[in-house]
């Protein structure tokens, strides 16, 4: 059997894939906890916030941002293109491709 001399997560370790999701997260949260610009959906989203690094308040699954961003990109390509930020979306797009 010939091994794969090639570690995958060795690969990607001067990626900050943690650092840069945690930053994301920051810059929806100046769009969502605005009275004017956030919806049923982002309030039901800021819960799911909360629950990072909680699996007991969420059936003992552990969570984290990058699921988070990787299950809702969509979401977010949507809010950061309604409010023009482009810091935020440039910053998705580079997750989406080096994280997700």
């Amino acid at each position: 059997m010939i091994k794969n001399s090639t570690d995958r997560y060795v690969t990607y370790s001067d990626i900050d894939c943690d650092g840069n999701s945690k930053k994301l997260m920051a810059m929806l949260r100046t769009h969502i906890d605005d009275p004017e610009k956030t919806n049923l959906f982002w309030e039901k989203f800021k819960g799911m916030l909360d629950k990072i690094g909680k699996p007991a308040e969420n059936n003992d699954r552990q969570i984290d941002e990058i699921f988070l961003i990787h299950t809702y990109i969509n979401n977010l390509y949507e809010i950061f293109e309604e409010y023009e930020d482009d810091t935020a979306l440039n910053l998705l797009s580079q997750i989406e491709r080096e994280c997700c």
